[in-house]
């Protein structure tokens, strides 16, 4: 009951940290006056953000709290998509992955644009590490294997059909660009995730791990704190 606990209560923390978007209908040029509400994107944009490296230090002036300061951040940028009264959203058997991921090769962890991961210290992944930088995110998935893939491929901020060297999603998603790529532990949790989240559990100033979760599907890796 514990871990289901943590669980439910690091899921509320990353679901906070969604922030909304909207985008406004066209206007009808005839009936200016006759507009339609502003409309949200069907998977809205979240963010994952955390610090480590840094130290709490005493307030400088009476009655203040303890700041942090020298934490270096580490974010995730993507969009949520939600269920909508799907089931089994990642597939069975030799289908497994294709209702999320289409005729692309990898996931894009998410919906719209591609996902973004930017660190400002490098991290250790599975022995191997990750330079502090920008980087695209995807998942290759398989039935319990995941893989999580750090790219340098270039990626289109607003779809272009014409630019196939930088992806979108995971369009044009090209191997040659990826930097690392890490196994992910994946396990069942016991409830249903409505909408698709990204966050940090575990966190230490040493390290943490990245998860995600979707329906009844959890995924997870573990890092430290490079040098």
């Amino acid at each position: 009951m514990k871990s289901v606990r943590f669980l439910a209560l690091a899921l509320a923390i990353a679901s906070a940290a969604t922030y909304a978007s909207v985008q406004a209908a066209p206007q009808a040029p005839s009936a200016p006056a006759a507009q339609q509400a502003p409309r949200r994107p069907a998977s809205p944009p979240g963010t994952a953000a955390t610090q480590v490296g840094g130290k709490w230090v005493p307030a400088e002036k009476p009655g203040q709290p303890p700041r942090y300061q020298d934490g270096k951040w580490i974010e995730v940028t993507y969009s949520r998509p939600i269920l909508r009264g799907r089931t089994q959203i990642f597939g069975v058997g030799d289908n497994y992955g294709q209702g999320v991921k289409g005729s692309d090769p990898v996931w894009r962890a998410g919906a719209n644009q591609t996902t973004r991961f930017k660190t400002e210290v490098p991290l250790v992944f599975a022995g191997k590490t990750l330079p502090a930088g920008e980087y695209s995110l995807f998942v290759d998935l398989k039935p319990d294997a995941w893989t999580l893939i750090f790219s340098k491929q270039p990626y289109q901020q607003k779809y272009e059909p014409a630019n196939k060297a930088a992806t979108w999603g995971a369009t044009n998603y090209d191997p040659a660009h990826d930097v690392l790529r890490v196994p992910m532990t994946v396990s069942t949790i016991p409830f249903s995730l409505d909408q698709f989240t990204i966050g940090f559990l575990d966190m230490t100033q040493q390290g943490g791990t990245l998860a995600m979760w979707w329906e009844t599907t959890q995924a997870t890796a573990a890092f430290t704190v490079g040098s």
